[in-house]
């Protein structure tokens, strides 16, 4: 009875799994989702569950996720969060058998702003770029840093999409997320690391078949997000910090937060579609709470 349980389980699982892989989904969220429906498969053999049933049987079914949830965080010792992900790729695979998710709550998460330079970080790394060898390397990293714009949105700007001349110093953004068109004030790091960036594109393409965007390779094709990311991290390896174009986007978000912008200005710079979104910048930081509770006498 146990293997015709194992077999049925193992079928459902290929089935799904070459669903899986005609869904609109990246790859790594793909390993994840086999990953994590393969352990759940394996709690259920050693449980001697039989997922027929929990097909079948809503109460069931509510009842098996409890006790799966209450192994995670027990046994496994796992994070809310990683709690959260199981159960999100379950729901996932009760999708494609054509059933409603189980019914048990989620773990609430800890609630902090998103992860941002420290101040001395900040210090470290704005020395580093001024130590760039490449203009192109400052100005990606210093348009980054002090406008908040995403990677996608850096991407895709156009040469004609910044002004540095006169007193109207901005990029525009004309598709950012949700279509969104914004433009966004440069101050004068910013506009000087984008200035000479400029001037050495069109002394080195000139009269050169080249795309028009903003940020080009050597080939002068457009610089994909994966390049421009990679020019963030590398300056922040030769530094010391870990670091990411979205990490220096939350770091400007957060900068302007803190220094008492208002919410509303600084959801227009973010792009943020909703209020609750710019808020998050001013929850507090793992740093915040270490330094409140280091301060008790």
């Amino acid at each position: 009875m146990k293997t015709a349980i194992l077999k049925a389980s193992y079928e459902r699982y290929e089935k799904y799994l070459s669903w899986l892989k005609r869904q609109p989904l990246s790859e790594q969220t793909r390993r994840a989702y086999r990953s994590r429906i393969n352990h759940f498969l394996g709690f259920l053999g050693t449980s001697g569950e039989d997922l027929r049933v929990l097909i079948e049987n809503e109460r069931e079914r509510a009842h098996i996720l409890r006790e799966y949830k209450r192994h995670l965080k027990q046994e496994l010792k796992s994070q809310p969060a990683t709690v959260n992900a199981y159960l999100t790729a379950i729901d996932h695979f009760f999708q494609f058998q054509g059933i409603a998710p189980g019914k048990v709550a989620r773990e609430d998460l800890p609630q902090e702003a998103p992860k941002a330079l420290s101040k001395e970080e900040q210090k470290r790394f704005l020395r580093a770029v001024v130590g760039s060898r490449r203009s192109k390397d400052r100005a990606v990293a210093l348009l980054l840093f002090y406008t908040g714009i995403r990677i996608g949105e850096c991407a895709a700007l156009e040469e004609e999409d910044v002004s540095i001349a006169g007193r109207k110093n901005r990029i525009i953004v004309r598709n950012g997320k949700g279509d969104r068109y914004r433009e966004i004030p440069l101050n004068t790091e910013a506009r000087e690391a984008l200035r000479e960036w400029i001037s050495e594109r069109n002394q080195k393409f000139d009269r050169k078949k080249v795309e028009s965007a903003l940020f080009l390779n050597p080939q002068g094709k457009r610089l994909s997000t994966a390049s421009l990311d990679l020019i963030v991290r590398k300056i922040g390896q030769s530094c010391g910090v870990v670091l990411s174009a979205h990490v220096l986007r939350h770091t400007c978000l957060t900068n302007l937060v803190r220094n008492g912008n208002d919410l509303v200005i600084v959801a227009e710079i973010g792009g943020h579609k909703r209020l609750e979104t710019t808020r998050k910048y001013t929850l507090p930081t793992q740093s915040d709470k270490e330094r409140a509770l280091d301060g008790l006498v």
